[in-house]
């Protein structure tokens, strides 16, 4: 009996799964479905490399004539081969190599992106769990609150109104826990293809939110997309000087050999034959490539201008989240410092007043609203100091590949 509840067990002990907060980057790089076909794209542009940079291939030509009346027997053997006689192929290999970064920075960029997403949803998760916690501390006293009026109240001691009211005011709290579970679900439903984690599978995210520590100030000119601007400014220079060495085509050169036979009146056949070299040079008089120059190098200079204004993009977005977690912090202190020990001690005192019928029990009600409030407050403000933080990382690239 013990093993056949445990075949039926196992299944349901393997569908689980729990990750850290620290871990959810590293779950996001190995995981990640996009990212494992975002990939592709870095050996698509070493193909690209592989094939790049390389001659073209000669072409062999054979003829064959009959011998007629006016013209002999002749059978014709040409290879040729043709070759730039300007830097293309060099530029070629430069520019797919360049293309080769580019394609890598942009991996990095979208990995970058995603685990900022994922790790948001983390922290909101966690956030959500300690806010239901919260509610959950408040919905206990507020059963005990509610049993100790209608308990007064049985008595005659108390309004059977205060009575109702406690009541009403667990099942509120209850009906807030409620809701915070089902954000829980939510966010965990936008997590787990990020993890790689199946529909049918739980998740559950442990760990705790850090100390309200600000980080060390990063330069955010190692982000992949800045990277990945700057990288395309070269591959867009590269590119024009590959347009301006088309202005002249490949020349062609090669060698050929023929043979001749012709027969005679009196039956004898004579034979003749002979080798040459030819040279096949284009010229360049009607068409320079002006117009792919132009193009290339309009390109070039778009590039360099969307670069610049993505750094001071970056440069904003950086600033302004560093200000984000300082505000955020300070609000936190705050209000678990200075707010929250007034109000739990004020609350305290009302309780033990309304115990001995020395004040009302909408007072004593309104005193926990105000604590719950300042408490899911301070939550809410180590919640977003981490966002804040998350989304300062990302901005300045600091969470490595």
């Amino acid at each position: 009996m013990f093993r056949l509840l445990l075949f039926f067990y196992l299944p349901a002990l393997s569908l689980a799964a729990e990750f850290s907060l620290s871990g959810i980057a590293s779950r996001v790089r190995s995981h990640h479905p996009m990212l494992q076909a975002a990939r592709l794209a870095v050996e698509e542009a070493h193909g690209r490399q592989l094939g790049s940079g390389r001659l073209a291939n000669p072409t062999l030509e054979t003829s064959f004539q009959n011998e007629s009346r006016v013209s002999p027997r002749t059978t014709v053997f040409a290879i040729d081969q043709s070759f730039p006689i300007t830097k293309r192929l060099q530029l070629e290999k430069q520019l797919t190599a360049q293309l080769v970064i580019a394609a890598e920075l942009e991996v990095r960029d979208v990995e970058r992106r995603l685990i900022a997403e994922a790790r948001g949803h983390a922290v909101k998760i966690v956030a959500l769990e300690k806010q239901r916690a919260l509610r959950q501390q408040q919905t206990a006293l507020a059963q005990k609150l509610s049993e100790f009026a209608k308990s007064r109240a049985e008595k005659g001691e108390l309004s059977p109104l205060d009575a109702a009211q406690a009541q009403v005011d667990a099942q509120r709290l209850l009906l807030e826990t409620r809701r915070l579970e089902t954000e829980v679900i939510s966010l965990l439903g936008a997590l787990k293809p990020m993890l790689g984690v199946s529909p049918a599978e739980s998740c559950t995210i442990s760990g705790d939110l850090s100390g309200l520590t600000m980080p060390g100030i990063t330069p955010w000119q190692q982000r992949a997309d800045y990277q990945l601007a700057q990288t395309k400014i070269n591959a867009a220079q590269t590119d024009a000087s590959l347009a301006h060495s088309k202005r002249v085509q490949d020349v062609s050169a090669g060698f050929f050999a023929a043979r001749e036979g012709q027969d005679q009146p009196a039956g004898n056949r004579e034979s003749t034959g002979f080798v040459g070299f030819r040279v096949s040079i284009p010229l360049p008089l009607w068409n320079r490539n002006q117009g792919e120059i132009a193009e290339k190098k309009a390109t070039a200079e778009r590039q360099r201008l969307e670069a610049e204004a993505l750094g001071t993009q970056i440069a904003s977005e950086a600033d302004t989240a560093r200000r984000e977690m300082q505000a955020h912090a300070d609000l936190a202190r705050e209000t678990r410092d200075t707010l929250l020990p007034l109000v739990m001690e004020q609350t305290s005192k009302l309780e033990k007043a309304y115990e001995s019928g020395q004040t009302d029990l909408l007072t004593v009600l309104l005193a926990r609203d105000q604590r719950l409030q300042l408490e899911a407050a301070a939550l809410d403000a180590v919640r977003d100091f981490h966002l804040a933080r998350i989304r300062y990382e990302a901005a300045t690239g600091a969470t490595k590949p």
